[in-house]
């Protein structure tokens, strides 16, 4: 029962929320959609904290879109192999995860030791802080724990479960030898999502792409007379 509950159930109530809560968002909270910047409380911890973050979660997702949505007939039809492929992996997801983890602590340190940063913090962002660091830390214990080639392939467990759930077709049956880290990792990424949409990991969906075909704003260095000629009116 739990099992179901977790590998079949869970999966669809968390995109339920996520997909909901968005749009609810949008509707009544819309001047709340951003990211809350703090940089001018301060800026020296941000920039790194925030460039090892970022840059390691887009490596991190782009490694989960290779092993977890691309079929291994997909690589094996392009001539990878199980050895090449997991070093590839290896190669990528660990600097990765490294990245997206000190840049996590760095954040997490600005944010607990930077009065200004601390009293302006939300309830949502402790929440979604707490979930990036489990999900990081179990992704880095799962890839360092199955360095060995010979070792789990979550490519013909999880991967499979995982394209079921996407074509409504979840088969609980997959993760049944997936070791507890793996779970764990899953179960923090659904709290992530089921979270998501009222914290402010909603700017992600914010790219500003409008600022890509607007008009530029010309600025004018004022004359010393012209400012002079202002003082006078005023």
């Amino acid at each position: 029962m739990l099992k179901q509950f977790l590998w079949v159930i869970l999966p669809y109530v968390v995109l339920t929320i996520f997909i909901g809560g968005h749009i609810w968002r949008y509707q009544y909270d819309q001047f709340g959609w951003t990211s809350k910047s703090s940089e001018v409380l301060e800026k020296k911890q941000l920039r790194l904290g925030s460039l090892l973050f970022h840059w390691g979660i887009l490596f991190v997702f782009i490694g989960h879109v290779m092993g977890i949505l691309i079929p291994e007939a997909v690589y094996e039809t392009m001539g990878i192999s199980e050895e090449a492929y997991h070093l590839i992996a290896l190669a990528g997801g660990i600097p990765a995860g490294l990245a997206a983890l000190i840049g996590l602590i760095i954040l997490t340190r600005r944010r607990i030791a930077v009065k200004r940063v601390r009293v302006t913090s939300s309830r949502g962002d402790w929440i979604a802080l707490f979930f990036l660091a489990i999900v990081i830390l179990t992704g880095l214990f799962s890839t360092l724990l199955n360095i060995d080639s010979n070792g789990f392939d979550y490519r013909t467990t999880i991967g499979p479960w995982f394209r079921g759930v996407l074509m409504f077709r979840p088969n609980p049956a997959y993760m049944e030898q997936v070791p507890i880290w793996f779970q764990i990792h899953i179960i923090a990424a659904l709290g992530i999502f089921a979270v998501w949409p009222f914290t402010r990991l909603v700017h992600v969906f914010s790219l500003p792409l409008r600022y890509l075909r607007r008009n530029y704003v010309v600025y004018r260095k004022r004359m010393p007379k012209q400012a002079e000629q202002l003082n006078n009116i005023h």
